[in-house]
């Protein structure tokens, strides 16, 4: 449905600590291996150690790594090394302006970044599927200061996503709960969303 739509990627969401849309490893590489060309897949992961990464891209299978949690910096090598041709995308989530240090300094040694709304600190982390618009002025300034592709998340809906990407002019957008209605995707909202993005010139 996201596809037929005009979606540009699908994002499949592995086991997490909190969200909607989480899938069994069995149903991402299933979907992974039926996605159509020129529409890339997304593993959403919460892994933090480069090596447990590595094992569950092996049998998912996608075109695409997006980390959510925060990983280290030299974990990083290790994906180049042996995940050849694989894109990592590194989720930072935007709480202030400190988000602009931690933005900087991990894009050098990724394919792009996330910019998203969750919460690593509390009893439950929150990495992502929120709802919530996270503060779009430190988006921005992010946006400006790297030099890899960004994308926006966090509370996209059909009727603030024209704004977003004023504010922000991301590469491309993100967005799971704000085209959802009881934990499923819903088709009219998702039609709805793609009629703004085109009134707005464009974000597959």
């Amino acid at each position: 449905m996201a596809v037929r739509y005009g979606a540009s990627a699908v994002g499949l969401v592995s086991s997490m600590p909190s969200g909607p849309g989480i899938i069994a490893e069995e149903t991402i590489a299933e979907i992974a291996a039926r996605v159509p060309p020129g529409v890339d897949s997304f593993l959403l992961t919460c892994g933090r150690n480069a090596a447990t990464v590595i094992d569950q891209h092996r049998r998912c299978r996608t075109s695409i790594i997006q980390l959510c949690d925060r990983m280290e910096l030299g974990s990083y090598e290790e994906f180049s090394r042996a995940l050849n041709g694989v894109r990592i995308v590194q989720v930072v989530h935007v709480t202030g302006p400190e988000s602009l240090r931690e933005a900087t300094e991990v894009a050098p040694h990724v394919h792009a970044l996330l910019l998203d709304s969750g919460k690593l600190l509390g009893p439950v982390k929150e990495l992502g599927g929120t709802g919530r618009v996270h503060d779009w002025s430190v988006s921005r300034r992010i946006r400006e200061s790297v030099t890899v592709p960004v994308f926006l998340a966090g509370g996209l809906r059909a009727d603030n996503v024209i704004a977003a990407i004023g504010q922000v002019g991301p590469f491309a957008l993100d967005l799971c709960s704000g085209v959802r209605t009881d934990g499923r995707l819903d088709e009219r909202k998702l039609a709805q969303f793609f009629r703004s993005v085109q009134s707005a010139g464009g974000y597959g």
